[in-house]
């Protein structure tokens, strides 16, 4: 390989060449990417601190697995008719309507704790019930505009470069996965009741949300979406799943059990945390020459601990879909998979490993960067799911696989709750673990390539 080549791959590579490749993508793809940040901030500042808001409200641990599990449920049950959707009416217009009802779902979480406790025909109807009322709307645009996004890169991209597209269009969204938590932990130091300085959080969720909405409503150039044919119901499920591309099957069957693993303990990292280990922050920082005392509640730690998961993905994600181009997307996926698959029982057990030299608190940091390397294999994963599509049917194609692997996920988020609760968090973590490395090996074994990567 000559200089000028090596520089330019070395120009592609880190967080300056992926910058450089968004902003030379298509005009479709840039609005979807802001839109994707609005949306992502709005979510990640939220959706990581649900559990403790729902424990806070009055609900237990075997109800924050159902809340997992009723996600899961959303998760299974939108992306395929969202794919459809966006298939047939073009990614504008959908992603807009999308949009709009994830930021009402927003608005329900943040007067929730207004509402109370309610009796409506005999039924008590207790504060949080009103969190899975707004899950249903909130999760809106990232589920039911999953295969719309897909779609959009899709037709924007070649093929051989489908990772480092997705690789652009993630390092934004990912972005806001850090900058969201970081924010969120700012706010919950402005109160110390933790349900009323997270209803801060919220309603700037809700104002960016509305801000994602207009602007990809008003920005996005709809003149290039390709249209599929309209959806035919179930008949025309069944026919999807049957010419499903035959690399996507392995995937499928890793993947699940992969994501089965994360479900089932997914919901309790912020109780692990903030409950069961109950760590925080109290340190002194020295800055020009002046010392600030810093102290962190649990909840705003963990809000930092995913500012470091979400800041060691941006700066892996570019340079690991680089190296799919080198190496192939199967290594890279496999790797991601790894660290979800073994990240559980490196938390739960994050205190046997903090003894006298270092304390919890630090432990819980090395751990949470170790977590962020899972996304190493995200952008890989994504054009290794949408890459054998047709050209107009990637939005069906994403939201059939999607549909198959959340549905068989549903349980996952339950089953982990009772653990939790009628057995110990360790059990839940463990067996999670060993469920991830289950997937991660059948992947190893029996995954395909996509051939324009081979």
């Amino acid at each position: 390989m000559s200089k000028q080549e090596v520089s330019a791959d070395a120009e592609q590579t880190g967080i300056l060449g992926t910058i450089r490749q968004f902003l030379a993508l298509e005009r479709d793809v840039l609005v979807l990417s802001l839109a994707m940040f609005a949306f992502s901030l709005g979510f990640q500042m939220t959706s990581r601190f649900l559990p403790k808001y729902m424990v806070e409200l009055g609900a237990t641990g075997l109800v924050v697995g159902i809340f997992g599990t009723f996600g899961n449920v959303i998760s299974a049950v939108y992306p395929y008719p969202g794919g459809a959707v966006s298939d047939k009416l073009g990614s504008r217009s959908a992603l807009t309507a999308f949009g709009l009802i994830s930021t009402i779902g927003f608005l329900v979480w943040l007067v929730a704790p207004s509402l109370g406790t309610v009796s409506l025909l005999g039924v008590t109807i207790e504060p949080w019930l009103w969190m899975f009322v707004g899950l249903v709307l909130a999760q809106a645009w990232k589920s039911f505009g999953l295969g719309a996004t897909f779609a959009v890169v899709k037709q924007a991209t070649d093929p051989s470069r489908l990772a480092a597209g997705f690789a652009s269009t993630e390092t934004v969204r990912r972005t806001a996965f850090l900058i969201g938590p970081v924010v969120a932990a700012l706010l919950l130091g402005l109160h110390p009741e933790f349900t009323v300085s997270f209803r801060y959080v919220l309603a700037v969720a809700v104002l960016f949300g509305a801000l994602g909405t207009l602007a990809q409503h008003l920005l996005y150039d709809a003149s290039d979406d390709t249209f599929g044919d309209s959806f035919a119901g179930v008949a025309q499920i069944r026919q999807d799943v049957r010419e499903m591309p035959d690399p996507l099957r392995p995937l499928l069957v890793g993947d699940t059990l992969v994501r089965f693993a994360n479900g089932m303990v997914y919901v309790f990292f912020v109780l692990v945390v903030t409950d069961v280990f109950q760590v925080g922050l109290d340190t002194t920082v020295a800055l020009g020459g002046f010392a600030y005392d810093l102290s962190l509640s649990p909840q705003a730690f963990f809000g930092y601990l995913l500012g470091v998961e979400m800041l060691v993905a941006l700066l892996i994600m570019a340079p690991a879909a680089k190296a799919a181009e080198r190496v192939g997307l199967k290594p890279v996926v496999a790797v991601g998979f790894a660290v979800y698959a073994v990240f559980p029982v490196v938390l739960i057990f994050a205190p046997r490993l903090a003894g006298s030299v270092l304390p919890l608190s630090a432990v819980l940091v090395a751990v949470f960067a170790f977590s962020g390397l899972r996304f190493a294999g995200l952008p890989s994963h994504k054009a290794l799911i949408v890459g054998p599509a047709e050209q107009g049917v990637g939005g069906r194609v994403t939201g059939t696989y999607y549909l198959l692997r959340n549905v068989a996920v549903i349980p996952s988020a339950a089953v982990g709750g009772a653990l939790w609760d009628f057995v110990s968090p360790a059990a839940a973590f463990s067996l999670a673990a060993a469920v991830g490395l289950l997937g991660t090996g059948y992947f190893l074994v029996f995954g395909e390539e996509f051939t324009a990567y081979a």
